[in-house]
């Protein structure tokens, strides 16, 4: 396997200090799985109910990585033709 990038954080101090730069507050779990996900060059699983921060935890790793973010909002029933777009993103 191979990565397709080099890892974003140094440390899960770094993570916290990036974090908190771009307006969230993670505890010292959220640092490490974050931290984690991105050695390991994972993808992070974020789940919950409504309202708990998945999202706003997605726009600060974006924001701290200077990575783009897209936003799927999931559904039961929502299939892979319905949340691939066919043609040009449009932003």
């Amino acid at each position: 396997m191979t990565r397709l990038q080099s890892p974003q954080f140094a440390s899960v101090g770094d993570v916290g200090k990036r974090l908190s730069e771009a307006g969230y507050l993670p505890d010292a779990q959220i640092s490490t799985t974050v931290f984690l996900a991105d050695q390991l060059g994972k993808p992070l699983l974020v789940e919950g109910p409504g309202g708990v921060g998945k999202t706003e935890l997605a726009k600060a790793v974006a924001t701290a990585t200077g990575a783009e973010l897209i936003r799927l909002q999931c559904y039961e029933g929502l299939d892979e033709a319905r949340a691939l777009p066919t043609g040009p993103i449009r932003r």
